[in-house]
């Protein structure tokens, strides 16, 4: 049987039509934002088309996430016995405000404990011209430049024992009281009636001092 030349050319055509198409490389521009583009419908002679993916951009830096408890604004949460000036208040108001147990450094420590020690039983004026001694001292140059410089110096204080105080009943009130002193004194924030004095005894005694008498508060005896 013959085949016509027309019936030859369909046959081939045929054949052409029904082969494998090539790989295809989408344009960056058809990529959707998410770098994939969506999954097209494939007719029944096509392979998937390979997708070339764009870069993603670097995301911003997420703020930062605020927990319970912690401030954004930068702001810190003053405590309610901060150490600040009040016009007016008296001596005792502010030692009532600041009565702690807790001195706020060693340093206040070693005030606090002179102050203890020296004058616990004096009057709050009395308690407050002995730690403005104790502070006079370390600003003077002629003492250590600290308060525990200054207590610890040898053959100043007679509570002193080597390099150590003895034992302090710190729950007691004239240890907080002794705190809240040395904090007003550490903050000069009160002035005592014993301006620059350098040096204290107690009434019962009479030192050969050859220095300049500043003023007697409760049991001593202040001078500069």
């Amino acid at each position: 049987m013959s085949v016509s030349f027309r019936t030859t050319i369909l046959v081939l055509a045929a054949l052409a039509s029904s082969s494998v198409a090539p790989a295809q490389v989408l344009p960056a521009s058809l990529v959707t934002s998410t770098n994939m583009a969506p999954e097209p419908l494939l007719a029944s002679n096509e392979l998937p088309r390979i997708i070339t993916p764009v870069p993603v951009e670097a995301l911003p830096e997420a703020d930062p996430v605020v927990t319970a408890g912690s401030q954004s604004d930068g702001s810190d949460q003053q405590d309610i016995n901060v150490i600040k000036s009040v016009p007016g208040e008296s001596l005792a108001s502010m030692v009532s405000r600041l009565k702690s147990a807790t001195p706020a450094s060693r340093d206040q420590e070693c005030l606090a404990g002179a102050i203890y020690f020296e004058s616990k039983s004096e009057p709050l004026a009395g308690q407050l011209a002995v730690g403005e001694v104790i502070a006079n001292r370390a600003k003077s140059g002629r003492f250590a430049s600290t308060y525990c410089g200054v207590v610890f110096q040898r053959g100043q204080f007679s509570f002193v024992r080597g390099h150590a105080m003895p034992g302090i009943a710190r729950s007691g009130n004239q240890w907080k009281t002794a705190v809240a002193i040395a904090a007003i004194v550490d903050a000069r924030l009160k002035n005592s009636a014993a301006p620059r004095a350098l040096f204290f005894h107690a009434t019962r005694v009479s030192p050969a001092w050859h220095a300049t008498r500043v003023a007697t508060i409760g049991n001593h005896i202040f001078y500069r």
